[in-house]
């Protein structure tokens, strides 16, 4: 991988980790054509999302130094769930559990059958086709007058539920903000708020899987130092371009609905059927 196809990488994954379009997908494809192998291309995706985790920390550092804040008083205290911003802190930690259960017991799969494009391409219009649901659940509320949720209103179930969801983003062509995000707009909440308990969300799931992902293939990730350099050229750029994606979504839901995704997403699976069916992507690749 030369210097210029990691900063490649790393400008799709920063750009995409957040968006409700898929990371892995998007890395995925770019390899396919820039030419790269993807035997651990798996392992590459969850090591350069540490810039993306630097770029959500970086973001909402206010609100992640008043959770933890929260809870490490509260356990001073022994009263652990004593105030909001501690039941916040262990909403997220129990939110976290599906996809970690989850990931230990499906990881073979992930890294391998379910890294097919022909997976990819059915996640990518069956979370679609559920976002564009949500949206319609949410017009019908506001029809209603229902106040949606905002982040001082959820609640355990509302953690279980969007974590469960998560769990299912381990599936490439899902993506882990359009899973949590459509779960979200289910539970009632606001298009930013859902985003925003997303990305929260998001944090200790993507440390876990990174940091996983480096120590059983840091040979591979790490055997020379060009190899090294272009893992942290990926992962520093992925960080930047992630932090101004946050940003970007975040502004763009305030005024505007998911529907725009939802149409990228049923035209990139349509795109990949057509270079599956013409052969420009071979088939015995895409179901490696």
């Amino acid at each position: 991988m030369s210097l210029l196809e990691a900063i490649i990488l790393g400008i799709i994954q920063g750009l995409t980790e957040f968006l409700p379009i898929s990371s892995t997908a998007h890395v995925k494809i770019a390899m396919e054509f820039l030419g790269l192998s993807d035997e651990t291309g798996a392992a590459f995706t969850a090591v350069i999302q540490i810039g993306t985790l630097a770029a959500a920390i970086a973001y909402f550092r206010a609100d992640i130094l008043r959770i933890v804040r929260a809870v490490c008083e509260a356990i001073w205290q022994r009263q652990p769930l004593g105030t909001y911003d501690a039941r916040l802190g262990w909403m997220i930690a129990a939110g976290t559990i599906p996809i970690v259960v989850c990931g230990l017991i499906f990881s073979r799969h992930i890294e391998s059958t379910l890294r097919s494009f022909y997976v990819i391409s059915a996640a990518l219009i069956v979370v679609a086709l559920l976002m564009e649901v949500a949206e319609e659940f949410m017009v019908q509320r506001l029809m209603a007058h229902v106040p949606p949720k905002e982040l001082d209103n959820v609640t355990w179930h509302d953690s279980l539920w969007i974590g469960v969801a998560q769990a299912f983003a381990l599936i490439p062509g899902v993506s882990r903000s359009g899973s949590t995000i459509t779960a979200g707009l289910f539970r009632n909440f606001s298009r930013p708020t859902a985003a925003k308990f997303s990305f929260l969300l998001s944090l200790p799931a993507i440390f876990g899987a990174a940091l996983k992902e480096l120590i059983e293939h840091r040979e591979a990730l790490l055997g020379t130092s060009h190899h090294a350099v272009a893992l942290i050229v990926a992962t520093i750029v992925s960080g930047i371009v992630g932090y101004l994606s946050i940003a970007f979504l975040l502004k763009y839901l305030k005024t505007r609905t998911t529907r725009a995704f939802v149409v990228y997403r049923i035209a990139l699976a349509a795109m990949l059927l057509v270079l599956l069916l013409t052969g420009v992507l071979p088939r015995h690749i895409a179901a490696n």
